[in-house]
């Protein structure tokens, strides 16, 4: 007989799911014991970091993530981390260890009270099997709901005394067949919506196209280019993604949507058809009043999320997969001649500064992007400089930008580490300001542990500023905790085993960058005294 440990560990292999992302409690030592050779255990030293960097591995990789946490307080820890993953459309198998079955009805010490429960409503699917033979089962349930659209992450409560449980010969076939099962859900939309689509695109006299994060994580980046480039549509990146859909140095290229209803409309301002893929519709914050759309214009979303589709305020949408309904409609559009008009933004030059400390934002990250390798991954969570690092650096290829989409902070120091882990061909450059990094700052103990060679760049203010602009514009003032004094990055990294460096001025930060992403020995954290420069819509 084989036991269900074992059942397990063969479906996971099968599904390529060797890499556990974890922080182990006792509840999770029978998972983890006599842990196989060919399995990579991921050592977090906090629950939201083990899923930030899961999260960073599954967009790095495109595969599904596994993550192994510590039964109720450590989905609690994690719950934040979860919340971005859903918001991020990230395939992730998120498993905690439960008290064994004998004392769970008297609730022992660590029993995971409505364990389903808890990690609602950010999961697609919470799951405690009923017998232990139903663990091996469960797992490929999980991975096949975390896989299709909309991706994301769910939850499988594992009680700890079912790993040692025996299948007999009818159970472990069944855990086999389990293993072996794939489900696709890749499929263009039908034939005569996209028909019906490629019409309009031809009636329309100004169509434009708006692309999101997701055109990237559905390996659909080619299929938009060419779109764009047959119909010679301006192309704008939707609001607030965590991935970049179409080429940013491109001459059809505009630029981001501001993301506000007014701003927004005013920005697609002469346009008639507005056909927007991979994005919801769309993601706003602040509340600035105003029409969703031009006047006399229409929208069509091309989604695979089916609530997205559901929610959008305005337009009609298509429900499929990006990929083949975008290469479907190529084919049936007329080409259209365009030429190169010279409104494609471009990148903006480094602002001359007399060298003295600190630098503007400016000026800093025009020297990280001057410095950094031309195929870097870049990982960003500095909220108030985000506009002047858009205006700086120009991602050109796919799986290179990632910035969290749920709107809380702790993603960018954990999901650079996972990045690397599971692209570590590429260099990877996280931009992540001084107060966002204390989220996660113990993500740095494992870029050190396990000599991963991320280069994390701290444009440090000392202060909340986003939240100052947003008092500002909300005319909130007053408002304490704002200010953060008193911040050594360079200390904090070097506790954790990081060397550290502290730029003295943009000349010195290129060097920093360049030989930090240059290096394939470990992390290094380089931080940037810079002023506030508050954003705009």
């Amino acid at each position: 007989m084989t036991t269900v440990r074992a059942a397990t560990r063969e479906l996971l292999r099968s599904r390529g799911a060797t890499t556990v992302f974890g922080n182990p409690g006792s509840t999770e030592l029978p998972f983890l014991q006599d842990f196989p050779e060919d399995f990579r255990y991921v050592l977090g030293l906090q629950e939201a970091v083990v899923v930030g960097m899961a999260d960073g591995y599954a967009q790095a990789t495109g595969t599904t993530a596994l993550v192994n946490l510590h039964t109720a307080p450590g989905v609690g820890n994690a719950m934040g981390a979860i919340v971005t993953a859903a918001a991020n459309h990230t395939p992730m198998v998120v498993t905690a260890g439960q008290q064994v079955r004998a004392m769970m009805t008297m609730e022992a010490l660590l029993t995971n009270v409505d364990a389903t429960v808890l990690p609602r409503p950010a999961v697609k699917w919470a799951y405690e099997p009923p017998r232990p033979q139903d663990v091996p089962a469960a797992l490929a349930r999980a991975f096949h709901i975390a896989e299709s659209a909309p991706r994301g992450p769910v939850f499988l409560s594992l009680p700890m005394d079912d790993f040692d449980a025996e299948m007999d010969g009818a159970a472990a076939l069944a855990a086999r067949q389990a293993a072996r099962r794939r489900v696709g859900d890749v499929t263009a939309a039908d034939g005569r919506a996209v028909e019906e689509l490629a019409r309009r695109l031809a009636r329309a006299a100004s169509p434009v196209l708006v692309t999101g994060g997701s055109v990237d994580a559905e390996g659909a980046w080619d299929a938009a280019v060419a779109l764009a480039e047959r119909r010679g549509l301006p192309v704008w990146a939707s609001p607030v993604e965590g991935r970049v859909g179409f080429p940013e140095n491109h001459p059809l290229y505009r630029g981001v949507l501001p993301p506000a209803i007014g701003p927004l409309s005013q920005a697609l301002a002469g346009h008639d058809l507005v056909l927007v893929v991979g994005a919801p519709v769309f993601r706003y914050y602040p509340y600035v009043p105003g029409p969703l759309l031009p006047e006399g214009a229409e929208l069509v979303l091309l989604t695979s999320d089916p609530g997205e589709a559901a929610r959008a305020p305005v337009g009609d949408a298509l429900v499929a997969g990006l990929r083949p309904t975008l290469e479907l409609l190529t084919e049936l559009v007329e080409k259209t001649a365009w030429t190169p008009d010279g409104r494609r933004p471009e990148p903006a030059p480094a602002p001359a500064e007399d060298g003295s400390e600190p630098m503007s934002a400016a000026t800093a990250l025009a020297a990280v992007a001057s410095a950094a390798p031309a195929d870097t991954v870049w990982v960003n969570e500095s909220p108030s400089n985000l506009q002047v690092f858009r205006d700086h650096v120009r991602v050109d290829r796919p799986g290179s930008f990632l910035m969290t989409t749920g709107g809380g902070l702790g993603f960018g120091l954990a999901a650079a580490v996972g990045a690397r882990l599971g692209r570590p061909e590429r260099p990877v450059v996280a931009v992540v300001g001084d107060g966002s990094a204390q989220y996660a700052i113990s993500a740095l103990w494992t870029a050190a542990a396990y000599h991963v060679p991320v280069t994390f760049v701290v444009p440090a203010n000392r202060e909340y500023a986003i939240l100052k602009w947003f008092g500002r514009f909300e005319n909130t003032p007053g408002v304490p905790g704002l200010d953060l004094p008193g911040l050594d990055l360079c200390a904090l990294a070097q506790g954790y085993g990081v060397p550290a460096h502290r730029a003295t001025g943009p000349a010195h930060l290129a060097e920093l960058v360049r030989a930090a992403t240059a290096g394939s020995d470990g992390p290094v954290l380089i931080e940037a005294p810079v002023t506030t420069v508050p954003p705009t819509l």
